[in-house]
């Protein structure tokens, strides 16, 4: 193996272009596909922006080069200092003409997982169980491209609104929402738990009077479910903001957070859109909101059998969407207002109609993207809130008591990244969203 000694990567694959013929340029990366057709000898040489056509051929390159690519192997790690010639055959219409050739690393054979996408493509369990060769596939790569711009999109607007971005615990000392689906970690002497939602910190974070932050990290839920559309752990971009009306202002920001992020998308993410022969349609605003207790008529004249007070399944949700689909001719909505019996302690209900609550969905092609609304700010009735849940008061002290001295109105929604690249996409498994997905079965690689 050679090092690179004082080398260093001038272009990538895709920044070398054809009118940059007989410029001298420095690229790295695998080589993923080799040819040998008589005195010519190609190299496919895949990095992260793509790949470029490597050609030698015998007479007009020096014979160590021949010589250094005859030993190469298909995912070998390469270095190539080369001329850039200008060629209408050729990928891109320009291939490099090596001048030295270093090899950083050989890769053992057979290969554990096909990279190539033209062969057949392995089980999902199997490329998991790879993933750090299947994420080299460009397709893989593409979905986490635009995962980034989804998110360095919400990220902008929400910057360029005023919004802070926070950082809060992910260990908390106890349960966030009271419920048993937790991961609880040693903490020396102590029991702590993996937080299911930063929610309860960024309310404390309004209290101390920042006024409008966001938070993107990850989340936890000990939850035996092996759908296609859950994972134990995700990541979520969750804002928070100050001295709001009530609900309908959190719908408003989620609604232009979400725009922004797919605008964002669409105009950096072309090839990688290309690559996944996708076509993304930024949406438009106000998104339709469904109100309870409204929905039950809604869907009991769809068919769907369901009593007032109870929640909603993925089949009505399924149902809802397609209700909206051809009412409205908008693949996101709102469901509001939900039975205060089947929210978290910590939303505010409807004053005039205390059986319900003002706590936000956000539905996008069937699925649920997040979950939000207002916060109940007041102290009396949050502690009323906590009663009623029939949860333990001690155990909400250190959240509660700060609500006695001055807490504004607040609000805020946690958006579920993977769950939203997944269905931005068309993807069939949530799994294909995340890096190392993280499931009941899977905490490897």
């Amino acid at each position: 193996m050679e090092s690179l000694d004082d080398w260093k990567r001038t272009h990538y694959s895709k920044e070398v272009t054809p009118d940059m013929n007989g410029q001298e340029v420095i690229v790295m990366g695998w080589t993923r596909e080799l040819r040998d057709i008589g005195k010519l000898k190609f190299i496919k040489l895949a990095d992260r922006e793509g790949f470029i056509q490597i050609t030698a051929k015998e007479g007009e390159v020096l014979p160590e080069i021949i010589k250094k690519i005859e030993i190469l192997g298909r995912e070998d790690v390469i270095a190539v200092k080369g001329t850039v010639k200008e060629n209408g055959e050729a990928p891109g219409r320009r291939e490099i003409i090596p001048v030295e050739i270093k090899l950083i690393n050989k890769s053992e054979k057979p290969l554990p997982l096909e990279i190539e996408t033209k062969k057949t493509p392995a089980l999902l369990d199997t490329r998991l169980d790879q993933r750090p060769l299947d994420l080299r596939k460009p397709e893989n790569l593409a979905i986490f491209k635009i995962q980034s711009k989804l998110v360095e999109g919400m990220q902008k607007f929400l910057i360029k609104k005023g919004f802070l971005q926070v950082f809060t615990p992910c260990l908390i000392g106890g349960a966030s929402e009271g419920g048993a689906e937790v991961f609880a970690i040693p903490y020396f002497d102590k029991e702590s738990f993996l937080r299911q939602d930063p929610q309860l910190h960024r309310e404390l974070l309004i209290i101390s009077g920042f006024d409008k932050i966001f938070d993107l990290g990850p989340n936890w839920r000990a939850e035996k479910s092996h759908t296609t559309f859950h994972l134990c752990e995700h990541r979520g971009l969750a804002p928070e903001i100050g001295f709001i009306k009530d609900e309908i202002d959190t719908m408003r920001l989620e609604e232009q957070v979400i725009v922004e992020g797919i605008k964002f998308v669409v105009e950096n993410c072309e090839d990688e859109l290309e690559i996944l022969n996708r076509k993304i349609k930024i949406p438009e605003t106000p998104f339709p909101e469904l109100r309870f207790p409204e929905i039950y008529e809604i869907l009991r004249k769809l068919g769907f059998k369901i009593k007032d007070g109870s929640d909603l399944n993925r089949e009505a949700e399924n149902i809802l969407a397609g209700y909206v689909k051809e009412k409205y001719d908008s693949d996101f909505f709102f469901i509001n207002r939900f039975p205060f019996v089947l929210k978290p302690f910590y939303v505010m209900r409807v004053d005039e109609e205390p059986k319900y609550a003002r706590s936000v969905d956000l539905i996008y092609k069937g699925l649920e993207m997040s979950s939000g609304g207002q916060r109940e700010h007041r102290y009396e009735e949050l502690i009323k809130n906590i009663k009623e849940k029939k949860l333990d008061l001690n155990n909400f002290t250190w959240f509660t008591k700060f609500f006695k001295y001055g807490a504004p109105s607040m609000g805020g929604f946690c958006l579920g990244i993977e769950r939203f690249t997944m269905k931005l996409l068309n993807l069939k498994n949530i799994r294909e969203a995340v890096l190392f997905a993280r499931d009941p079965e899977r905490l490897l690689p």
